[in-house]
């Protein structure tokens, strides 16, 4: 069947390629793609192909084996940690080297020289905001510790040693499509992809969005509609923890309320960003609530869903350390996973650790720029840009020292983005350009053994901040909030700073002994699902836009659970219940008047008084709600925001949820260019009409079911449809547990029983071969659709008989 599949879509291939000829866009020897000796055809793969080998190599110092199972998952098993690595390289490149080198392009800011010009705005973008300067920064960091840098020499020479061995016809079809070949892979590359996931996962700013909301709206308008915190917030630290004495004490500029909070200037940023609902669920249950008396670990990372998958599930078995899990194609050991002793896993921790400062520079040459009443001389990194079949693009970027970091100027007169800056200069002060460690923790959780050695890994962990949860056989849970967190002052970063006071620097980083964590707590279960990690009693300021729902939903329910199993894990892993939905829709319902709707809109009405808050398959009411509440929103902010700027801050749909659960009289609930006072009834009521309007025009039949409205579907990661699996009929949504939305979901379900044999289980919405043409390219999809997990197998080495063991690859020393 994946022969078919693939025959077919090689139609659907060819004809793109010629379009693409015909404008240039990715231009490919067409009589080349087509050579049945060389060409797509070599990539179809046979149902029955032997991963079977007998390899031989001078990098290794002992007999390594790798053993495939019926999922093509590998368990590598050797003698030597680093020839562990060196095979896990090799395996990564053999099944997935296109996703690594096109990630990393991505994240270097190359793709112009595989694609042209059409991506030369995105290439000045991550060159600008330092993505390079970053990863070089990181890996000189990394190199300097000799075991991290013998783990990545390693890694990369597996990945080498498989891209030496590539032919013509054994190329992945992405190269064969775009007409390039393979380099080499280097340490750079691991880091480099690393701070993609720091980008992915920590770049997330509003900074000139919120400046233009706060340059709009009156002070007190504006924190009604942005305020710093919710109050139906469960933290993921408890209210009422006591945190380590405050030893960093931030202190506002005493200009700030003139210069920061008031100032009038307007900046337009509309940019491209990461998804904001990068996220994720994860938790433990102490074994005082598990049927077993064992503790049990849970971990979902919300993440764009692609083909090939971000993930790559395998076992690393060494004498010291023998882990398994999901990892990274493009960096060694295992990221989210567990091992004989321990469990663990991470949601993103979602702070605003990214900021824009306003540089005045002396004159246009950018030399010169002003900081603390002198002019200071800048530094400029040049970029050299190769843009295929075009001359190559020359970037100068300006670099200023705010504090003791030098920081890229990414918008200047040169460069705006899109934007509209008014030829204004931003310098970005990111936290993923500081010196780190970030691998260091991965290697160390693969050899974790307790509590202790999971504290002592997470220390490394600067960014992407994560909510480290953790788990072992001895019974200890924990969370740690952990990541470098500046130390700020309440507003301090929500808006662009001026970046010629170093009153306004960050003052510090938060110390590690003050980073919120929680160890065995009393009601038997740590848990995040990326809500703020704390409490107004916590002393530092962690900003205001965090989402709230999922862990309301998370936290309810553990509290309600006893003599837990992994079925009743699963069930709560994949549950589709709209937590959003269940705080909100039975007041605004209270608002919606009957008599004021006619016999079609009664209807939509009854649907969705009937509907049980899932979002499931075949839930008609999920889609009502979904309508209706994007329509009332903006039934109630649209006429405050008409004249607007064009790029502002739209306030958070929790603001608008606790003001009508808990004043109906709150301002912005009411029409400024009508002579009538609104009311929440007219509102709400108006509302409720347009989205009947809304759901008979633009929804039809097929989708008021909601797994056709919510379109869940998984795209190929450079964007070729034929190599996607798109429009799946699954449950979830944004507010659910199971938070499926577009391209977007759980990417890794895992769950862990760490009971005396570990009972383990784990599903991805892909397949462990990144060629498309492989039967192992999605055949997890389904599985993953259907919310149901394969059974993980942490072999033993007794078990080199197993049944399940479909091929055996013998990696040996070279004599």
């Amino acid at each position: 069947m994946r022969i078919v599949f693939f025959l077919l879509s090689a139609v659907a291939t060819i004809a793109l390629v010629v379009i693409l000829n015909t404008t240039k866009l990715l231009p490919a020897p067409l009589a080349k793609l087509l050579s049945p000796q060389h060409g797509l055809w070599q990539n179809a793969e046979n149902s029955n192909e032997d991963f079977s080998a007998d390899l031989s190599f001078p990098q290794l110092t002992s007999n390594t084996t790798a053993y495939l199972d019926e999922r093509l998952v590998p368990h590598i098993f050797s003698e030597n940690e680093n020839d562990a690595y060196f095979v896990q390289g090799y395996l990564h490149a053999k099944f997935r080297l296109w996703q690594m080198e096109f990630q990393t392009l991505a994240a270097a800011g190359e793709l112009s020289k595989l694609i042209g010009s059409k991506a030369l705005d995105h290439d000045r973008e991550f060159r600008r905001l330092g993505m390079v300067y970053a990863a070089e920064i990181a890996m000189k960091e990394m190199e300097k510790d000799p075991e991290i840098k013998a783990e990545c020499d390693a890694y990369t020479a597996g990945v080498n040693a498989w891209i030496a061995a590539i032919t013509e016809s054994t190329l992945p079809i992405e190269y064969k499509l775009i007409g390039y070949k393979p380099t080499p892979w280097t340490n750079l590359k691991t880091s480099l992809f690393l701070k993609y996931m720091s980008y992915d996962l920590a770049s997330a700013e509003d900074d000139f969005e919120m400046t233009n909301a706060k340059s709009y709206f009156s002070a007190s308008d504006f924190d009604k509609l942005f305020p710093a915190i919710q109050d139906s917030l469960d933290p993921i630290i408890p209210r009422g923890t006591l945190y380590a004495p405050q030893t960093v004490f931030p202190v506002p500029p005493k200009n700030a309320d003139s210069l920061y909070f008031n100032t009038k200037a307007l900046v337009a940023a509309k940019a491209n960003k990461p998804d904001r609902g990068n996220g994720s669920n994860n938790w433990a249950v102490s074994g005082t609530k598990t049927k077993t008396g064992a503790p049990i670990l849970c971990n979902d990372p919300h993440l764009g869903l692609n083909l090939p998958s971000l993930w790559f599930e395998m076992q690393l078995s060494t004498p010291a350390f023998n882990a398994y899990g999901a990892s990274f194609p493009g960096a060694p050991g295992i990221i989210i996973g567990y091992n004989d002793s321990t469990a663990f896993g991470f949601t993103n921790g979602g702070r605003d650790v990214r900021d824009y400062y306003e540089i005045t520079f002396k004159d246009d040459s950018r030399n010169e720029y002003l900081f603390n009443g002198t002019y200071h001389p800048a530094r400029f990194r040049v970029d050299t840009i190769l843009v295929k079949d075009e001359l190559p693009f020359i970037d100068s970027v300006a670099y200023v020292q705010l504090g003791r970091d030098w920081c890229p100027v990414m918008f200047d007169k040169n460069y705006s983005g899109g934007r509209t800056t008014n030829k204004k200069n931003y310098a970005v002060r990111w936290t993923a350009h500081d010196v780190s460690q970030d691998i260091k923790i991965f290697n160390l959780l693969n050899h974790a053994k307790n509590y202790a050695d999971y504290e002592a890994a997470a220390a490394f962990l600067s960014t992407p901040g994560q909510n480290c949860v953790f788990a072992s056989k001895a019974g200890d849970i924990a969370i740690k909030t952990q990541g470098s967190w500046p130390a700020k002052w309440k507003g301090q970063g929500d808006f662009v700073m001026p970046g010629t006071d170093s009153n306004y620097l960050w003052q510090g980083m938060i110390p590690q002994t003050e980073i919120p964590f929680q160890l065995n707590p009393e009601r038997g279960f740590v848990s995040s699902a990326n809500q703020k990690p704390v409490a107004e009693d916590y002393p530092y300021y962690i900003g205001r836009a965090y989402p709230q729902f999922r862990g309301i939903t998370i936290n309810k329910k553990l509290s309600q659970m006893s003599s837990i199993t992994v079925a009743g894990m699963q069930a709560l892993q994949t549950n589709n219940l709209d937590g959003f939905a269940a705080f909100v829709l039975p007041a605004l319902l209270n608002h919606v008047k009957d008599s004021l709707l006619d016999s079609g809109e009664l209807k939509y009405l009854d649907t969705l008084k009937k509907w049980n808050l899932m979002d499931d398959v075949g839930s008609k009411g999920a889609v009502v709600f979904e309508v209706f509440w994007k329509c009332f929103f903006d039934t109630v902010y649209n006429d405050e925001y008409k004249n607007a700027p064009l790029v502002i801050q739209r306030p958070y749909e929790s603001t608008l949820a606790e003001a009508i659960l808990k004043d109906s009289s709150y301002p912005f609930v009411n029409n400024i260019f009508t002579p009538e006072t609104e009311s929440l009834n007219s509102m709400a009521t108006a509302a409720f009409k347009q989205a009947t309007k809304l759901l008979k025009t633009s929804a039809g039949a097929s989708g008021m079911l909601w797994e056709k409205y919510n379109n869940v579907g998984i795209g190929h990661v450079a964007r070729i449809d034929a190599f996607g699996r798109l429009g799946l009929t699954t449950g979830g949504g944004n507010h659910a547990i199971n938070a499926n939305r577009q391209r977007h979901g759980p990417s890794w379900r895992m769950i862990v029983s760490l009971t005396a044999e570990t009972e383990a289980y784990g599903v991805y919405p892909g397949g462990q071969n990144g060629n498309p043409a492989s039967k192992f390219y999605d055949d997890f999809v389904d599985t993953w659709a259907a919310s149901k997990y394969y059974k993980l197998w942490m072999m033993k080495k007794t078990e080199t008989t197993d049944k399940r063991i479909r091929w055996v690859m013998n990696f040996k020393k070279q004599s």
